[in-house]
């Protein structure tokens, strides 16, 4: 059939150009839905033949990757959505790619994480959990599932040196996931600025520097002003917080200490 035959001619190009740029990808893939629609394959049917559900398969993953790496959550978030249907089926009808599903289902947990959707993060780790029979700990194993949920226990727990440690561009699982790594870090310097606001009256500016991972004074006097933080004497002052119990601020203070530590580590190597 001609549609198959543009298909396959479509699924030709994006696999020998990975790098090709998104507007002449996004092209194409709407090419690539149009043939499917043509041959009833955009969502899986009992009567779809298994190759063509491949095929199918295959079109979906390669525009959420896409969508990522051009840094458009609402497109990927929709690619996910068409993809869930071709996930759900039994192996007899299509043959799962579990590296590739699980890289995709790892990139939309890390989204909702990014976007602070807890709820629903938790929600599709019990999904998949349930469709592994309980397995958690295949899941947690795997590296594309296991990146998200690590991520999410260390930003809960405030270890957020842990979490530093893993954005570095050789522990991050693929490309894709290195786009979340500027959102976190934004995220990160929030929480340790509220932290470091909880268990300090003051820090000097350079430590604050090292703390926040930001690249030079200025850019600490910056965020010190949207922050409403006063600086005198080479010292950031944080506002008077409401008292609170001396276990969170211990918490707290523990939280600084280890953030500045893992710091001062990156600055020796350096």
């Amino acid at each position: 059939m001609a549609a198959e035959r543009t298909l396959q001619q479509i699924v030709s190009q994006l696999k020998s150009n990975p790098s090709i740029p998104y507007a002449e990808a996004s092209s194409l893939l709407s090419k690539a839905k149009i043939a499917l629609l043509q041959l009833n394959a955009l969502t899986p049917t009992p009567n779809t033949p298994s190759h063509i559900l491949a095929v199918a398969r295959d079109i979906h993953e390669y525009g959420a990757l896409s969508s990522i790496r051009a840094r458009n959550p609402d497109a990927f978030t929709r690619y996910v959505s068409q993809l869930q249907p071709f996930y759900e089926l039994p192996s007899s009808s299509l043959q799962p790619n579990l590296e590739s599903r699980n890289k995709v289902t790892g990139l939309y947990l890390l989204l909702l994480l990014t976007q602070g959707r807890y709820a629903e993060f938790h929600s599709e780790l019990e999904a998949l959990s349930t469709a592994e029979g309980g397995n958690s700990e295949g899941i947690e194993g795997d590296r594309y599932l296991g990146y998200p949920i690590k991520l999410e226990r260390w930003l809960m727990e405030g270890s957020y040196d842990r979490v530093w440690k893993a954005m570095k561009k050789g522990e991050v699982p693929s490309e894709e996931y290195g786009v979340f790594s500027e959102i976190l870090t934004s995220q990160i310097r929030s929480e340790i600025a509220s932290s470091s606001e909880r268990a300090y009256p003051s820090l000097p500016l350079s430590s604050t520097k090292s703390l926040l991972f930001l690249d030079s004074e200025g850019a600490v006097i910056d965020f010190a002003r949207q922050r409403g933080w006063a600086i005198r004497d080479s010292n950031i002052y944080f506002p008077q917080a409401e008292a609170e119990d001396a276990e969170q601020k211990d918490i707290s203070q523990m939280v600084i200490e280890n953030t500045l530590g893992y710091a001062r580590e990156l600055e020796t190597i350096v």
